[in-house]
């Protein structure tokens, strides 16, 4: 894979998780105690070889470059190569990534690569590209979109694209998830093509003026193109609403789920924080939770994700939550299925509650 562009096009449509993302953007979003949604594709990308990634990215950045460095966590601090971010664009990538890309192109054109691998963030798992791109060299296809067959499309990955495929696994047709149907080949929005191609792609529509979406390039020149699909069997979530966003730590409390993603070969980076270990006092009590650094555990903690520095106190009772970083629950709180942004407080006696398909989300500096 070291002779691969790694591309991280943030164009992901963040409506559906906007109680969240109204001041970051949706790659920058705790996720799992200590890291960030984007963690997983870049690691995925520096433990598969990728040497030279560019993130496009969109305004709401601070909290992205802060999490990003200068991209040492993934041993991408170089001279040549390395990390490069794009957060300069006019447009929004949700409506339109090919005049960012257009506006990047020296990137692209001056790189020594030979192929691009093109991700959004948002689709968290632990893949290996190298497999990837020798099934994309193998098949001698144009482009390989990498999918997933799911059995939960009705519940989950509403609004991802799905691939309608023929028996030799060449995409046919491209369409939306409507929750129609319980099984469907769901596009984790992952491309490999030949840096060629996609510069090519990239000027045709510059000069048409025809699309503005690399997806709509894709899915429209699906005839004069070999698109050809590559099934992942591993485990899939997509981060694109605050249920599916809840669900996936939720799932991250499971020992198949825990092990795969973060206890393989290919493990996950993030940046570190100098902090101290989390303190339990004896009369707390933690059951199948995970507890970033730098925590104060004085109540009853269950199936939770705790982020760093929060601050549980005496017989509070927290359930099924998801509390980011620099939070504080007062004294004899009852939560159950809520989410709090950064820095929440909850003041002391309170009980919140969500429901079981729609957790009860506190935004950013919201009081109770």
């Amino acid at each position: 894979m070291n002779n691969c562009i790694g591309i991280i096009n943030l164009d992901e449509n963040e409506q559906r998780i906007n109680e969240l993302t109204r001041h970051r953007s949706l790659a920058s979003l705790p996720i799992a105690g200590r890291y960030r949604v984007i963690d997983f594709v870049l690691s995925n990308m520096t433990n598969s070889g990728v040497e030279n990634i560019g993130i496009f990215t969109k305004n709401k950045s601070r909290s992205l470059m802060d999490h990003l460095t200068n991209g040492r966590p993934w041993d991408l601090h170089r001279k040549k190569d390395g990390l490069r971010v794009f957060n300069f664009a006019d447009l929004d990538p949700v409506h339109d990534d090919i005049h960012n890309f257009w506006d990047n192109i020296d990137f692209i054109e001056y790189s020594r690569r030979d192929y691009v691998l093109i991700s959004s963030s948002y689709m968290i798992c632990n893949i290996d590209y190298n497999e990837v791109l020798n099934y994309h060299r193998e098949k001698e296809n144009d482009i390989t979109i990498v999918y997933k067959n799911v059995k939960d499309c009705k519940e989950n990955f509403t609004d991802c694209e799905v691939l309608n495929l023929d028996d030799d696994s060449n995409v046919i047709s491209i369409g939306e998830n409507i929750s129609y149907r319980s099984n469907s080949k769901i596009s984790m929005e992952m491309y490999i093509m030949k840096k060629s191609l996609f510069i090519d792609m990239i000027y045709k529509s510059i000069k048409s003026g025809k699309y503005r979406k690399v997806k709509q390039c894709i899915a429209d020149n699906l005839k004069a193109l070999k698109v050809v699909g590559y099934e992942f069997n591993g485990y899939l979530a997509c981060i694109n609403s605050n249920k599916a966003y809840y669900e996936a730590n939720m799932d991250f409390l499971k020992e198949k789920v825990s092990k795969e993603l973060f206890y393989s070969n290919s493990p996950i980076y993030t940046k570190p924080k100098d902090e101290c270990p989390t303190q339990y006092t004896e009369n707390s009590s933690v059951v199948n939770s995970i507890i970033a650094n730098g925590s104060y555990i004085e109540g009853t903690v269950r199936n939770c994700i705790v982020g760093r520095k929060v601050f549980i106190g005496k017989d509070s009772v927290l359930e099924n939550c998801v509390i980011l970083q620099n939070g504080m629950i007062e004294s004899g709180v009852k939560m159950n299925r809520v989410i709090t942004d950064k820095g929440v407080v909850i003041k002391k006696n309170e009980e919140l509650k969500g429901l079981e398909d729609n957790p009860f989300t506190i935004p950013k500096k919201r009081m109770f």
